[in-house]
């Protein structure tokens, strides 16, 4: 009897090892009748009935935001999709095949739904994944990593305090909702929390949310669309730092200058210099936001305002410059008119004095003296002494404006007057683009329409 129970252990124990030992993949392909020669389970869809459809269930996590171009309006996310379906030409006991549940198997094998982005405009980057992996109830599973380059239109109103949203729409190429109805196998909330744990690197934005919508097809003739909506916000200090300030840095030394005298015209190449940064930097913002946009975003309002208040404050210079220069040259021709009354009088003087030489050298040739020659000379007086009383009324009636000082005065009052009305401007207009920038819908301007 103990010779019989040993004969019966080594029997089963033998047993047991000759089956660990066929246990494999490639029997469980086998007991299928899967191999690459046979194209049954690759070219059509995996149902026993036509009109039964084939339910795809879809889950998306993002990776990473790699890039966004506001210029071209294009979004290029990486991101996980794992798709799977039922086949019901696969199915096994595990216990047969010493508990296999699941095997791996190339992807060409067997069929697949035909999913494509709508907002894709370039081929995906990233090879497929050569594998897929099926269970013993006929579930297929397919896992993928994308890097998408898909289209999404900007709302850059609130620029760069703006909030993006863009979305991923997955549908069948050529089946419509009687052969394949999709439907996502996680919620709003479940892809947003898995997406934050997985995100890599976010690029220069901050991953708010992903709301998940199913559009289901009322007509069989029509096609389900899964919409991943990706909610996103700028980080914007660096376009702070690097823009928005210096503008304003340009913004205070145009009214520095106004401490500069008017006299030279260092003031008027100041403003010019300043003037110019400013387009320099409208230039840089002109390459940063796309042409297409319905509405003009704040921060151009913001360069445009600014550069519009300088460009006054500019022409105010030259006009004060202006009224100071037509009174220095008033002024200038002031002792050039006294200076050639001088000449006058010493010329006249000296003729004068020439005649009566002349008058004595005849006195002593002729030796006689006219009574009409002592009244020419009296004529003579008085018509100078006229001359000088008319001269002195003119003088006393000019006109105010011809003072000295006149038009100085006037271009310091213009100076004043405009400098409290340019800051009180500069501080109304700031106040007014950063309240619209804090009471902006974001609504409006992040959701896609």
């Amino acid at each position: 009897m103990m010779l019989v129970g040993l004969l019966a252990l080594l029997f089963l124990s033998g047993a047991g090892a000759s089956s660990e030992q066929n246990c494999s993949y490639q029997d469980v392909l086998n007991h299928l009748n899967m191999t690459r020669n046979n194209e049954l389970y690759s070219m059509t869809r995996p149902v026993r009935n036509y009109r039964r459809p084939t339910r795809v269930s879809l889950e998306v996590l993002l990776y990473a935001i790699l890039d966004v171009v506001e210029k071209d309006q294009k979004f290029i996310p990486y991101v996980w999709t794992v798709t799977r379906w039922h086949n019901e030409y696969i199915s096994w006991d595990p216990n047969q095949f010493c508990g296999i549940d699941n095997v791996s198997l190339p992807t060409e094998i067997l069929w697949k739904p035909d999913l494509t982005i709508e907002e894709m405009t370039e081929k995906d980057k990233a090879p497929p994944s050569p594998y897929l992996s099926i269970n013993d109830k006929g579930y297929v599973e397919v896992q993928n990593d994308q890097v998408l380059v898909s289209t999404c239109r900007m709302h850059i109103y609130k620029f760069p305090f703006d909030i993006q949203s863009c979305s991923l729409s997955f549908k069948s190429v050529i089946h419509t909702a009687k052969d394949i109805r999709l439907q996502p196998s996680d919620n709003s909330s479940e892809a947003t929390e898995w997406s934050r744990d997985l995100m890599r690197t976010q690029y220069e934005w901050l991953f708010i949310n992903m709301t998940v919508t199913t559009k289901n097809a009322t007509d069989l003739f029509d096609q389900d669309v899964i919409v991943y909506t990706i909610t996103m916000k700028r980080r914007s200090l660096l376009y702070i730092v690097n823009f928005l300030v210096p503008v304003l840095f340009f913004l205070c030394l145009d009214l520095s200058s106004f401490l500069i005298s008017d006299s030279g015209g260092e003031k008027l190449s100041f403003k010019v210099t300043v003037l110019l940064a400013v387009t320099v930097l409208q230039l840089i913002l002109n390459e940063i936001l796309p042409a297409s946009s319905n509405r003009i975003p704040l921060i151009a309002v913001y360069c445009i305002g600014i550069f519009a208040l300088m460009l006054l404050s500019l022409l105010e210079t030259i006009v004060v410059m202006y009224l100071m220069e037509k009174d220095s040259v008033s002024q200038n021709k002031e002792p050039d008119r006294n200076q050639s009354l001088e000449e006058d009088k010493h010329g006249k003087a000296n003729l004068h004095s020439c005649h009566e030489g002349e008058a004595r050298r005849q006195l002593h040739k002729v030796n006689k003296l006219t009574e009409e020659h002592q009244s020419l000379e009296k004529l003579s007086d008085a018509l100078r002494d006229l001359e000088k009383t008319l001269r002195l009324l003119l003088d006393g009636r000019k006109d105010k404006k011809d003072e000295p000082g006149y038009w100085t005065r006037v271009a310091k009052r213009v100076d004043r007057v405009f400098l409290i009305f340019y800051v009180t401007v500069v501080g109304l207009f700031l106040v007014f683009i950063f309240v619209k920038w804090n009471s902006a819908d974001d609504h409006c301007c992040g959701k896609r329409k």
